[in-house]
């Protein structure tokens, strides 16, 4: 017995109509066993609640409450279950099988549409008339339909999702990004046009015909010169540009570097911890065995530098200022980025990275320019660190130099009182035990 007797038509649309029944029907089984099991909670526990006294209500905002449950006595020695909530999956069941089935009786209605189709030929060609249906021409058609419906969609994209892309840059350096992603837009847009009108286009002028023969052309050196040569000179200008581009954003000089002032960010699990440099403007040393409750970023409190160092809880940046970022990790792999700036540089754990840059715009001006009064400069995590990577969040604030200076003055030292007194104590064991050693010895 052949494959297409087993699986006829009529059979195949036989199992998949069962199969999309039962599943529907499993789908209400499903919902009545958890309607039963949701009545039954609510019986128990109401029977709990005159048996038993008030149970105060539990408020926390650190924890799902519908997610937790909890074992109490009915004043018999029974536990009673309260809080624990049952999810219904009834609706994705019948939502599931409506559109499997629904999508199977499409394949089903395509397919007979094509096997009349073939029966009208078929019968046309007994009658002796070999002219049936010009499927070549419907499908050119359906191609030049295709193209113009494409171009069209490409039109629109532009036009209402274009200005999601085409943010106004709060940084210098980032009218060279912009520029180099806008050179490659138009490049990439040109032959995304061109080359579509001449695919759909040919397939439209040249649909297959009895009456014309296609012309064999196996070669020609000159087209695929030119095919070569043309892609390989746009690609190697694409690439110098961003090389140079790149290059000159990175690439500091070392007077450059020591007039920017210098901040320190250090990511880690889930939250930036932002560090700006005292008066002589460096900041100091780290040692990851320095690591403590109190010093958490590990500053070696032995360097003098690193006595005049603030902790800050947002970064504030004075405009047309240059700012030099010290990017560090403390666990896993992060990445600093802030789009607005057109700034993205990973930290890596045990390997200081290192961004500068300059602001253009205060955060007022950004607010006028892109008219929403709530505008915010964001500093983010670009890599999935964890299930909090979405928390690494640190507002970014422009302002002029006089307002940059009254705030700064605000900001904590790093070394304060609490870790003066953690070094004392630390100091003081470590004498005792050296003291201890010493008579031991003796």
């Amino acid at each position: 017995m052949s494959f297409r007797k087993v699986f006829s038509l009529p059979t195949l649309f036989s199992m998949v109509l069962f199969v999309a029944l039962l599943g529907n029907q499993f789908a209400q089984a499903q919902n009545q066993d958890t309607t039963a099991v949701s009545i039954s909670a609510a019986t128990d526990t109401a029977s709990a609640a005159a048996a038993s006294p008030a149970i105060p209500t539990l408020i926390s905002t650190d924890v799902d409450t519908t997610k937790m449950s909890w074992n109490l006595g009915d004043g018999q020695g029974n536990k009673v279950e309260i809080g624990k909530v049952e999810t219904d999956y009834s609706a994705a069941y019948k939502s599931f099988a409506y559109y499997s089935l629904l999508f199977f009786l499409f394949c089903v209605f395509i397919g007979i549409i094509g096997k009349a189709l073939r029966a009208y030929e078929l019968t046309r060609a007994i009658q002796g008339k070999t002219e049936g249906i010009n499927w070549n021409r419907i499908q050119g058609v359906l191609f030049a339909f295709a193209l113009l419906v494409g171009l069209y969609g490409a039109y629109w994209s532009y036009t209402n999702q274009g200005s999601m892309i085409n943010h106004t840059s709060g940084s210098v350096h980032g009218e060279q990004i912009d520029f180099m992603f806008n050179v490659t837009l138009v490049i990439t847009t040109v032959v995304f046009v061109i080359t579509h009108i001449l695919l759909f286009g040919f397939a439209y002028k040249y649909i297959g015909s009895n009456k014309r023969k296609a012309y064999y052309y196996p070669h020609n050196n000159a087209l695929e010169r030119l095919w070569t040569v043309v892609p390989a000179i746009v690609l190697t200008v694409l690439v110098l540009l961003g090389f140079f581009t790149w290059r000159g954003i990175t690439n500091i000089s070392e007077a450059d570097q020591k007039k920017a002032l210098n901040i320190e960010v250090t990511g880690e699990q889930f939250k930036w911890t932002v560090r700006y440099a005292g008066a002589d403007n460096q900041t100091g040393l780290r040692n990851y065995k320095l690591t403590t409750p109190t010093n958490n970023l590990g500053i070696d409190f032995r360097d003098q530098k690193s006595w005049d160092d603030k902790i800050a809880g947002d970064i504030v940046l004075p405009v047309n200022r240059s700012v030099r970022f010290t990017i560090n990790s403390k666990d896993i792999l992060h990445s600093f980025y802030i789009p607005e700036f057109r700034v993205q540089m990973n930290a890596v754990p045990g390997m200081p990275t290192y961004f500068q840059f300059t602001p253009k715009y205060t955060t007022e001006e950004m607010r006028e320019k892109t008219n929403n009064p709530t505008y915010e400069y964001v500093l983010l995590c670009a890599k999935i660190c964890g299930s909090g990577h979405y928390n690494m969040q640190v507002k970014v604030k422009v302002v002029s130099e006089k307002e940059y200076q009254e705030w700064l003055v605000q900001q904590p030292l790093y070394y304060n009182d609490d870790v003066k007194k953690e070094m004392q104590m630390a100091s003081q064991k470590a004498a005792a035990e050296t003291n201890k050693m010493a008579f031991n010895t003796k």
